[in-house]
């Protein structure tokens, strides 16, 4: 795969990275139910031989486990190792609830725990998962990110889910080097300001969820929608449900249609058309196991044409 410049750091990324969120497996708030461990390793290992290299984590998926399994894959893996990104600020209690917090004291203990359980001594890409609940945390605890970057543990900083006011905010006590958005044909509010934004900053963009959390793979369907496990976190979304599932499934037929014309799945189109957008420097791509891995890793080498994305917009 070609590669690109993440911000204003020396990480050249591919377009897709593998996104470690639903491999946490179970037991904790946003979990995407059960998840066999040897699968995930077996995905990761199929992401990275299909030219990959770069992997996003946090440590709140699976309340550590996701971290835990990324470094059993990459302990087995004998090609060249990939760039590891992971996020603090969100901390969870003995149910598996999550909440946002990113005081020094917390984000230095997240990174020496991510660190611990990453099995490294240096972590690529370090991310403020959500902005905090404490709106004056924010300045806080960017720049305790900003010391872990002077100190050597963590390579370059970034953030997650912030809007402009925020991305400033963060700007004003150190650079940002990338912010990780949602960004999906069903969610594209940070078209208006964000992606903007960020391009004129020359803040690097690694967008989550561009399949919309599996709605838009191809392989979702009515029937597998209202019969998802209830430990899975999708069950009550309303993008998940009636009235806004049969809009989210038609979309899905205009981007099997579009994959047709390229030999692929609808997934891999939308991941496809996230990257069509200048803004956007790399999509985050999940996978449970090697044959969704082989299914979707391939969309950096799909072009759209003009057609295709009226086609896919549905103009």
């Amino acid at each position: 795969m070609e590669k690109r410049r993440l911000g204003n750091s020396d990480l050249m990324i591919t377009p897709v990275g593998y996104g470690a969120w639903a491999i946490g497996g179970p037991g904790w708030e946003y979990a995407w139910g059960p998840q066999n461990d040897r699968d995930s390793v077996a995905a990761v290992h199929r992401a990275l031989e299909l030219g990959v290299n770069w992997i996003d984590t946090a440590a709140v998926y699976g309340t550590g486990h996701s971290e835990e399994i990324i470094a059993r894959a990459l302990t087995d893996w004998t090609g060249k190792c990939p760039l590891v990104f992971t996020k603090c600020g969100l901390l969870w209690d003995q149910r598996g609830k999550v909440y946002r917090k990113l005081t020094a004291e917390t984000v230095r203990k997240e990174c020496e725990d991510s660190l611990r359980r990453l099995r490294t001594e240096t972590i690529d890409l370090y991310q403020v998962h959500w902005p905090p609940e404490n709106d004056g945390e924010l300045e806080e605890g960017w720049k305790a990110l900003a010391e872990l970057q002077q100190a050597g543990k963590v390579r370059w900083i970034g953030v997650s889910n912030f809007d402009v006011s925020q991305l400033q905010r963060a700007q004003a006590v150190a650079k940002v080097t990338s912010l990780q958005p949602p960004y999906s044909l069903i969610r594209r509010g940070v078209e208006r300001e964000v992606l903007p934004f960020c391009r004129r900053e020359g803040i690097g963009v690694i967008v989550y969820a561009p399949m919309a959390s599996g709605l838009l793979t191809g392989a979702m369907t009515r029937e597998r929608a209202t019969s998802l496990p209830a430990d899975d976190w999708r069950k009550n979304s309303p993008e998940f449900s009636e009235p806004r599932l049969s809009v989210n499934l038609a979309f899905v037929e205009r981007l099997r249609s579009v994959g047709r014309r390229h030999d692929c799945l609808p997934g891999a189109i939308a991941i496809a058309w996230t990257l069509r957008n200048p803004a956007v420097t790399g999509a985050i791509v999940g996978a449970r196991s090697a044959a969704q891995a082989e299914s979707v890793m391939r969309a950096a080498a799909i072009t759209l044409s003009s057609e295709d994305i009226l086609e896919i917009e549905g103009k």
